[in-house]
């Protein structure tokens, strides 16, 4: 039997996902790819930047700049971590535009991308919620702004299948009459790690694609499409079934490794056969064949997903609200956020 690998890729939207897939199948590190990594107080971030075309090409990722900031804990929805990730992001955000050339007055648009009614698609309308809009006293009492302000403005552009109107369609016209300096755009991601489900925030300079996590592709909010810089959030809420019993798999042939080092007779070939000597793009390829007759693939997001929806938006508004605005730091922060 021939499998068609193409057909049964492995989805992720994650940077640092797709280096370690082409590491994986490269052998080794890929030139053009720069990465650094940190970790402090249980946030490990990770900055990678795509260099040229051939690394764009082996990564399957656009050529830019992604960071990714992971915390594991915060499944645990502990207040005091979620304000430390909050202050991590503002200060990588900061950093980002900083590395972009924007400059500390540049009117931004905020773009809440996703789907209210659906949970694990709603982040960016409820980040949308809750980050401090000014463009209007700009606009309309300038004088009265105080020092530390910038102006920013904020859209929920809803989806086609509730609009009828393509999201990039929507920004494309607001952006033509309020011309902002910068948009921002953020949006739920899928992942191929059930550990990065709800733990990870990645930010990347080479615009979005509505839609992407779970596989479309149409029309993006990118420089060239809306003639401004593009500043893409995402945080990945689903995982496709296939990639849970792939993952399953691995875990299963660590576990009976283990207790073969252990001094227990477990035999992982004995219990898991060939599926030992596949790759692991032909293994999810197989899983993929087999679930085909269904019709489709399952997207899946874990049963706590209502609460974390609402706590990582806050963390990413409380965030873009430390880093747009000087004024706001980490005494006040919680007077712009519900």
């Amino acid at each position: 039997m021939t499998l068609d690998l193409q057909k049964y890729s492995v989805r992720t939207d994650l940077a640092v996902e797709s280096r370690e897939l082409a590491e994986t199948i490269h052998g080794g590190p890929l030139p053009g790819v720069q990465e650094q990594v940190e970790e402090q107080d249980g946030i490990k971030i990770t900055r990678l930047d795509v260099l040229d075309e051939a690394a764009s090409a082996k990564l399957g990722r656009i050529k830019g700049h992604y960071i990714t900031i992971e915390v594991p804990g915060l499944r645990g929805q502990d207040s005091e971590l979620q304000d430390k990730v909050a202050e991590a992001f503002a200060k990588e955000f900061s950093s980002f535009l900083n590395k972009l050339g924007i400059a500390r007055g540049a009117k931004a648009l905020i773009v809440g991308l996703g789907n209210w009614n659906v949970t694990p698609d709603a982040l960016g309308p409820l980040v949308v919620e809750n980050v401090l809009i000014t463009r209007h006293y700009f606009e309309l009492t300038p004088d009265r702004v105080s020092p530390g302000y910038r102006p920013v403005s904020a859209i929920a552009p809803g989806v086609m299948g509730i609009t009828g109107i393509e999201s990039s369609e929507v920004v494309q016209g607001i952006a033509e009459r309020t011309k902002p300096d910068l948009i921002i755009a953020i949006d739920a991601l899928a992942s191929r790690s059930l550990e990065r489900i709800n733990t990870t925030i990645q930010i990347a300079d080479i615009g979005i694609h509505p839609g992407s996590g779970i596989g479309n592709k149409r029309r993006g909010l990118t420089r060239e499409i809306l003639g401004v810089p593009c500043i893409a959030i995402g945080v990945p809420t689903v995982c496709y079934a296939s990639t849970i019993v792939n993952n399953v798999f691995d875990m299963m042939k660590t576990h009976f490794d283990q207790e073969q080092d252990d001094g227990q007779q477990v035999q992982t070939k004995q219990i898991l056969g060939l599926l030992t000597e596949l790759s692991e793009s032909e293994r999810l390829g197989l899983v993929k064949e087999v679930l085909e007759p269904l019709g489709h693939d399952l997207i899946v997001t874990p049963k706590e997903i209502d609460e974390f929806i609402e706590d990582i938006a806050n963390v990413i508004a409380n965030g873009l609200n430390l880093a747009l605005h000087e004024a706001v730091n980490q005494d006040n922060i919680s007077a712009y956020t519900h």
